[in-house]
């Protein structure tokens, strides 16, 4: 005899943004809940100390605020550049790629062009040239795809490890002091191309930039023809071919756009943070901002938020090792359960389950 299962799963139509909120809010108190137990149980420390740690860590001074904000936009900045692409269903995984490309054309033209220009048209050629390197690194897996209908995901994916190898040939000509295998501050007695500071802050260009393509990116997606189309791909390829839209066009120029505000991320990480290149300029950010874009349902103002709170959990590991003695991979499990428990409240915004009726 076959038996009914005792639960059932079925799609929403629609859920008030009240009660998206509302579950959301939830899954955050019970992830912190969790935390708390998981930090109990490990370490026998009172969560709400180590919860203290980690605020002290991302917002404990004026530096320390800074800093924060500092690598939020960076990773704002690269779950921006991400969003046009996902929408699209185009799972560009190679904004690490993108991101060093743009930053090693930055550092390039700091090198070469340092002392052979204003200060003002050598960011302007380090921003479009960052722009035009990861442009190219995103066009070219777009090209693939829409010719020849390759695996995005794998292709972006083995850019990533290209794009590493020649940042590493670049290196090897960059390298200050010789034999050091780094390139160490660039143009550190001159501050050549490095972003100035702005109504006296030393990261004000970095929040300028990249809120200017916060706005700029939201409205582009929501309420222009073109993020229209990317909507319409995302859906299906076969529903814009039939409404008249030309898919291989929209898949390259909305790479084009991923690739070039991923390759400005790298400006930013250049010239207005680290002042170096490096294999690891991009640190992973290119991977976490996929999970910001998806969070954010690529919303640009949600992910500001997002972003904020990835950035306030990974500042406060180091608060967190210094003041306990603790691993500072202590805060990715705490940011790990928190972001499982977000990711599944998703699940429960989309789909309901309800009782079987005998």
């Amino acid at each position: 005899m076959h038996k009914e299962p005792f639960l059932k799963m079925s799609k929403r139509d629609h859920l008030a943004w009240q009660k998206r909120l509302l579950v959301r809010i939830v899954a955050l108190i019970l992830s912190l809940i969790v935390c708390a137990g998981v930090i109990f149980a490990l370490v026998r420390m009172n969560p709400l100390d180590v919860y203290k740690a980690i605020w002290d860590g991302a917002l404990g001074s004026e530096r320390r605020v800074w800093q924060t904000l500092r690598d939020t936009m960076v990773l704002l900045c690269i779950s921006i550049g991400l969003a046009p692409a996902f929408k699209m269903r185009f799972w560009n995984i190679g904004a690490e790629g993108q991101i060093l490309i743009g930053g090693a054309c930055a550092a390039a033209a700091m090198i070469y062009a340092g002392d052979a220009m204003s200060p003002v048209l050598l960011l302007i050629i380090m921003f479009v040239a960052s722009a035009v390197g990861g442009m190219i690194w995103g066009i070219i897996p777009a090209v693939f795809k829409a010719y020849w209908n390759t695996n995005e995901t794998l292709f972006t994916l083995m850019l990533n490890y290209v794009a590493m190898q020649v940042v590493t040939y670049c290196i090897v000509f960059w390298e200050n002091p010789k034999g050091s295998n780094t390139v160490g501050i660039i143009n550190q007695a001159t501050q050549a191309g490095w972003l100035p500071e702005l109504f006296g802050q030393r990261y004000g260009w970095n929040i300028l930039i990249v809120m200017v393509f916060t706005v700029v990116m939201f409205i582009y997606l929501k309420y222009s023809k073109q993020g229209y189309e990317i909507a319409v791909v995302g859906e299906s390829e076969n529903t814009a071919r039939y409404a008249g839209i030309h898919v291989k066009r929209v898949i390259i120029r909305t790479m084009a756009i991923s690739g070039a505000i991923c390759g400005i991320a790298g400006f930013v990480i250049v010239s207005g943070a680290s002042h170096t290149i490096s294999t690891m300029t991009a640190d992973g950010r290119g991977f976490t901002a996929i999970i910001v874009a998806w969070l954010s349902k690529f919303n640009t103002f949600i992910m500001l938020a997002v972003s904020f709170g990835i950035v306030f959990m990974q500042q406060g590991a180091v608060q967190i090792a210094s003041q306990y003695g603790l691993n500072e991979n202590a805060s990715d499990v705490i940011l790990g359960i928190i972001l499982f428990f977000l990711i599944g409240a998703e699940f429960f915004i989309n789909y309901r389950l309800e009782r079987t009726k005998k």
